[in-house]
């Protein structure tokens, strides 16, 4: 037997220790997510796993129910807004952070990051009492700019690393041949970071349809998302209205969590390529 083998034979059982432990973590954090989805076809009228019979009356509820469908409306139009806000920002200041040479860069890097580290719960009553001001509380543009906030961190990973693996002989070209810097931007650079761009956009979707500490303090009573609603729901009653609406988001997460993974890898192959 030579040493390789030697290697491998004494830290095999150290590996599957390792995967035993990977799986045991996986488990425990996927499958309270994935208990919801058969409590959500319960007949009970209250939260109850293992479910009793089986019932879509929590789904016609939903569906059926005006403020749970405002909700739902509220939080795509303010995360299609927050989506298109934070890309435009965030593109703009990855250009400055990659292209630009001034001093300060990592500290504006840094700060443009913040909002990764800070509790929400700290950004919020920041925001409430800014915002308060500003009378933007109960407003929707008020939850779009609070939500770009928080958003904006991550366009500016995306967009950056991208940026970073990009030909930057592509440019000079095109600068060389006459072209503008914006007519370069929108010809060469764009097509070429667009993948990091979208990926960017949908991680700014999700932030914005899912956050629900930000917007207990500004949506107020006028502007309710689902996630606020959601939360709503769980003070006054528990029912399983409220496991509908989880499961949908559960899928619809995964949709485009899924996406974002296949927009991420046709973006390394079209770099690399």
């Amino acid at each position: 037997m030579d040493a390789n083998q030697t290697v491998g034979s004494k830290f095999f059982p150290g590996k599957w220790l390792f995967y035993f432990l990977c799986a045991i973590i996986f488990l425990f954090l996927i499958l309270p997510i994935f208990v919801i989805i058969p409590i959500s076809f319960s007949s009970a009228r209250f939260l109850q796993f293992p479910p009793q019979g089986f019932s879509l009356q929590w789904y016609a509820d939903y569906f059926g129910s005006r403020t749970w469908i405002s909700a739902t409306l509220l939080s795509f139009k303010v995360g299609i807004l927050t989506m298109l806000c934070a890309t435009f920002f965030g593109t703009l200041a990855s250009l400055a952070l990659v292209r630009g040479n001034f001093k300060g860069k990592k500290l504006l890097y840094g700060i443009l990051l913040s909002p990764l580290i800070v509790p929400f719960i700290i950004v919020g009553v920041a925001l409430y009492y800014f915002f308060s001001k500003l009378h933007l509380i109960g407003s929707m543009w008020g939850l779009v700019m609070a939500h770009t906030c928080l958003a904006l961190p991550f366009v500016v990973v995306n967009v950056t690393a991208t940026l970073q693996g990009f030909d930057v002989t592509l440019e000079r070209a095109a600068l060389s041949l006459g072209a503008s810097r914006l007519m370069t931007f929108i010809k060469v650079t764009f097509p070429l970071i667009r993948p990091g761009v979208i990926t960017g956009a949908l991680f700014a979707f999700i932030t914005s349809f899912d956050e629900v500490v930000i917007a207990i303090f500004i949506s107020g009573s006028r502007a309710v998302t689902l996630p606020k609603q959601m939360w709503d729901g769980i003070r006054v009653s528990i029912n399983p209205t409220i496991s509908a609406v989880a499961s949908l988001l559960i899928i619809f997460s995964v949709l485009l969590l899924f996406s974002t993974e296949m927009l991420r890898r046709y973006s390394e192959r079209k770099l690399k390529g």
